[in-house]
């Protein structure tokens, strides 16, 4: 039985973050229960029940605490029976907010989540403000306290970079505040303005850095994870070793998920798929095709996301050929650059000021 990963999107939000352009509406506690029976209906009934083994579940949104942990245990449950997921060996994720949403995180625990992805953002109350965060620094910190106490041994906090006003004094308290308490794992993203935002609708009045800022903020965030002994595994992400966050890592290495909820995306026996951003979508189980996936392009392109970039062996082991030449000669040109390095086994990675432009690299090593 081939592994396979599962996302679960929970569309739910007490409010809209002026950044967030993902798919949620607010919700009651009826409309969680009734949302509960659907999403373990869909996955009761998926045609790929019993045909895969799920080695990841990750829970996503939205804010997925706002469902509770008796739903999300229900949900668990229906994956463990459809999916034979086991949680004592499987990476099982959930996302919350700081402030908790009243969810009992001991409860959590026992359906079998063993990862939590807070989202923290900052630790500066002044930034939280400006990204609409109704937590403080003091709620996340009880938050990890909180989760400690619950038994959970992996847990990633979420930052945001380059925002309007951040120093790198600033972005030094967050780093520092996430390191102190010790996390397993963080994911730092640059703002982004995206359509359909408060932020876009805003977007003239804003005072963003320039890309030389974002630059430096970048790189500072890099210099101080390391500084504190994180790999940078990913282009967004460090970690302590060993603790890689499982699930996205199918997602750069093109391997195969299922996603269930309005707006969730999946990629199976080649061909790529999602349900469009609507309850009654999901509800009727609406499926827009997206083409196929799992090409030479689409692996290196994700691949190079990964500090380990892409190897030689890997490649030929997945298509049965080496690397293509066109590929090579690009990356020996940005070599010379400092933009690539070229692996022992003929294989290529970016380099962390590679990172720093790596639309643009990927896209021309893959053109």
């Amino acid at each position: 039985m081939k592994n396979i990963g599962i996302y679960i999107h929970i569309p739910f939000c007490e409010r809209k973050c002026p950044y967030c352009d993902f798919y949620s509406r607010k919700g009651t506690d009826d409309m969680y229960r009734r949302y509960t029976d659907t999403m373990t209906e869909k996955i009761a009934s998926s045609p790929y029940k019993h045909l895969y083994h799920a080695d990841t579940l990750y829970f996503g949104g939205g804010t997925p605490g706002l469902l509770g942990a008796e739903n999300i245990g229900r949900i668990v449950d229906s994956v463990r029976e459809s999916f034979s997921l086991d949680t004592d060996s499987s990476e099982v994720t959930v996302e919350v907010n700081p402030q908790g949403e009243s969810l009992d995180l001991y409860a959590l625990r026992k359906t079998g989540a063993n990862r939590l992805s807070v989202g923290l953002q900052s630790a500066a109350d002044s930034e939280l403000e400006f990204l609409g965060r109704k937590h403080s620094s003091n709620d996340a910190r009880n938050c990890v306290l909180n989760a400690r106490k619950a038994g959970f041994e992996n847990i990633s906090l979420d930052l945001m970079i380059a925002l309007p006003g951040q120093t790198r004094e600033s972005l030094k308290k967050s780093v520092d505040f996430c390191t102190q308490l010790n996390v397993e794992h963080l994911s730092a993203y640059i703002l982004k303005i995206e359509e359909g935002t408060l932020f876009y609708r805003r977007k003239d009045s804003l005072e963003l850095p320039d890309e030389d800022e974002t630059a430096d903020m970048y790189e500072c965030l890099c210099g101080l994870m390391k500084e504190n002994g994180y790999e940078h595994y990913e282009i967004s992400n460090f970690s302590r070793k060993g603790f890689e966050g499982k699930h996205n890592l199918r997602y750069w290495h093109d391997e195969e998920y299922i996603g269930f909820g309005p707006s969730a995306h999946s990629f199976v026996d080649g061909k790529r798929f999602y349900c469009p951003r609507s309850m009654k979508s999901f509800e009727n189980d609406e499926i827009i095709a997206d083409g196929s996936g799992g090409d030479e392009e689409e692996y290196i392109m994700l691949g190079l996301r990964l500090a380990q970039g892409i190897g030689a062996e890997g490649f030929t082991k997945r298509f049965g050929h080496g690397l293509p030449e066109k590929y090579l000669k690009r990356c020996k040109n940005l070599e010379k650059a400092g933009y690539v390095k070229i692996l022992g086994d003929g294989g290529f990675a970016l380099t962390e000021k590679g990172f720093l432009v790596s639309n643009a690299i990927i896209a021309h090593i893959t053109e």
